[in-house]
């Protein structure tokens, strides 16, 4: 091995030879990740009369990030692409601050930061080059209602009283979806403490049925007050002791 500082840990010449360049194709076209590290998948989300709540799982990394004044984001999807996107919108944060005439503090409510997301997220989807995150974006709109939508690694938005991303969306949005029967209409019959019951009864659903889950969870609450987020809850009157009447569980005999 050549310990010389401009070629440290390759092959030293006098003894195999000079490397061959030509070994590497210069010409071989851009790659990009098909293999995102993810980590953790179900971020849920739910409209209430005066606000939004939106909760994700703690599996290694917090995935809700706050944008001031009344957004919050859901990140589902691959940690770099998450970190990447946070670095845009602290940029466009900072843009919106210095660019502010009339000494006022510029506030872009969800709906901007969800129109800018999309527009991002299908701009890198059109490369070929896409960031690998389902996003929901929590907050209020231009006339100050409630607001929730989601945007994808595709560039697809859409919007709902009740959200969900990964396997949530499989197995928390039926369960959410008891709570708001006709969609908008129900949202102003919703309380803020039955939507946060009703997320935390899917974040325990998940916790048993996803095993990219874990009962440690984010919570944050949306309302023209501001944000109240939670960071390191613990999902409560859990336990795996039903699963020892489970035949075919672990090492019992059948």
């Amino acid at each position: 091995m050549n310990h010389l500082p401009q070629a440290w840990g390759r092959p030293r010449d006098d003894v195999y030879g000079p490397y061959d360049h030509s070994l590497v194709n210069q010409t071989a076209p851009i790659s990009h990740t098909q293999s995102p590290a993810v980590t953790g998948t179900s971020v849920l989300g739910v409209k209430f009369k005066d606000g939004v709540v939106i909760a994700a799982d703690n599996l290694d990394i917090k995935r809700l990030h706050v944008f001031p004044p009344s957004t919050i984001l859901g990140f589902g999807g691959d940690v770099s692409d998450m970190q990447h996107i946070s670095r845009l919108l602290n940029s466009l944060s900072i843009r919106e601050n210095y660019s502010s005439t009339t000494g006022e503090t510029p506030s872009l409510n969800a709906k901007n930061i969800h129109t800018y997301i999309s527009k991002v997220l299908y701009k890198r989807r059109s490369d070929f080059n896409p960031l690998w995150n389902s996003i929901l974006v929590a907050g209020f709109d231009n006339e100050d209602r409630p607001f929730l939508s989601l945007a994808d690694l595709l560039g697809t938005t859409y919007s709902a009283p009740t959200l969900a991303t990964g396997f949530g969306a499989h197995l928390a949005q039926p369960l959410l979806r008891k709570l708001v029967p006709e969609d908008e209409n129900s949202v102003p019959n919703v309380t803020r403490e039955q939507a946060v019951q009703a997320v935390q009864e899917c974040l325990k659903v998940l916790w048993y049925r996803d095993a990219r889950s874990t009962e440690r969870y984010s919570i944050a609450i949306v309302t023209k007050d501001g944000i109240e987020l939670k960071e390191d809850e613990k999902l409560e009157h859990q336990s795996w002791g039903f699963a020892e009447q489970i035949r075919g569980y672990g090492t019992q005999e059948l």
